[in-house]
């Protein structure tokens, strides 16, 4: 990092980039800060410049800026309570390509003279210390240092021991405008809702923004033209990152079932998008199937019965006696009489 001379406590040069106005939010970088989280901005929002600047040089503040193939210096005087601002107006962002741009504010300190200066005829960088003026580099023309070389040479010139002035630096981004809506999906007639997204505009720019449906056109005057839509203008707020937010409330109780036309547009910054939704009737009514029921059906319960064994008869025990009378009167009956 770059270290500004020793004697700049006896003067305070602070820098300060605003994206709006009036001012909401503001990257105060004190002399020698780096380029790093430079702030984003859309062609065509204004960038204020702005800070305070002590000792009341009479030959004011020394503005540099530096971009791509661009370079612009001018003057800035400062204000009897030492504050000082520069504007690039919107006429000036609007032609500038996208990319970073470095801004140095110089002050002349105790001489009163800008001791690192910049010859329009030569396209040089002069050190004015250095003899009847030494050149140092060459900023615009053949052989000229690009950003962000220039940038980095006019602070290492300036920072020169030999010298008394001092500075302050910041940058910025300019990048497309750009305007983006979030998904709107279906809506039902009666409902409301909000439509809302997402711009690189800086926060404060007003935003048009028109819903009609894409069936309306014009008609004769015996016709009977119906309208269903919306129009407003919204204010951006400011955004958590790098892009801000717009939001627009919609109120579709006179809206007709219809596919509907959501466009954006931007008032002084010429950027738009757009987007389709659906009005409909009324969301269909799904009607769920009951799952099957299952009943159990409880079968009665047979008694398992065991056949009780058959009854054993058991005979009743013959005496010998009766046997062999037996077998002596199957024997007689077996011998043949005698005539």
């Amino acid at each position: 990092m770059i270290q500004p001379p020793i004697h700049i406590s006896l003067f305070l040069l602070l820098v300060c980039v605003l994206l709006v106005l009036p001012p909401v939010t503001a990257i105060s970088l004190s002399p020698g800060s780096s380029f790093s989280g430079a702030p984003t901005i859309a062609n065509g929002d204004p960038v204020y410049i702005h800070g305070i600047a002590t000792g009341h040089p009479r030959n004011g503040l020394q503005v540099w800026l530096f971009g791509n193939n661009y370079v612009k210096i001018t003057t800035v005087s400062t204000n009897a309570d030492n504050s000082y601002e520069y504007e690039l107006k919107p006429t000036d962002t609007r032609t500038l390509a996208p990319g970073q741009y470095f801004v140095l504010i110089q002050h002349p300190m105790m001489n009163g003279e800008f001791d690192i200066y910049y010859d329009a005829a030569t396209g040089t960088v002069f050190n004015r210390q250095l003899g009847t003026g030494t050149s140092i580099f060459q900023l615009t023309g053949a052989g000229s240092l690009q950003s962000p070389a220039g940038a980095n040479a006019l602070m290492q010139a300036i920072n020169s021991q030999n010298i008394d002035d001092t500075f302050a630096s910041t940058s910025f981004i300019v990048s497309p405008p750009t305007a983006f809506i979030n998904p709107v999906g279906d809506h039902v007639v009666g409902e409301r809702f909000t439509i809302s997204g997402s711009t690189n505009l800086a926060a404060g720019d007003n935003l048009v923004i028109e819903i009609t449906s894409s069936s309306f056109k014009p008609t004769y005057k015996s016709q009977n033209a119906e309208f269903s839509g919306a129009a407003g203008t919204v204010k951006i707020e400011q955004g958590s990152g790098a892009l801000n937010r717009w939001s627009f409330p919609v109120d579709a109780s006179m809206f007709k079932p219809d596919e509907y036309i959501v466009k954006v547009s931007g008032i002084t910054v010429d950027v738009t998008g757009s987007t389709l939704f659906d009005i409909v009737e009324g969301y269909p009514i799904t009607v769920a199937t009951p799952a099957p029921v299952i009943t159990e059906r409880t079968l009665p319960s047979i008694a398992t019965t065991t056949p009780a064994p058959a009854p054993t008869t058991q005979k009743s025990p013959l005496s010998v006696s009766v046997i062999i009378g037996a077998i002596t009167l199957v024997s007689c009956a077996l011998v043949p009489k005698r005539k």
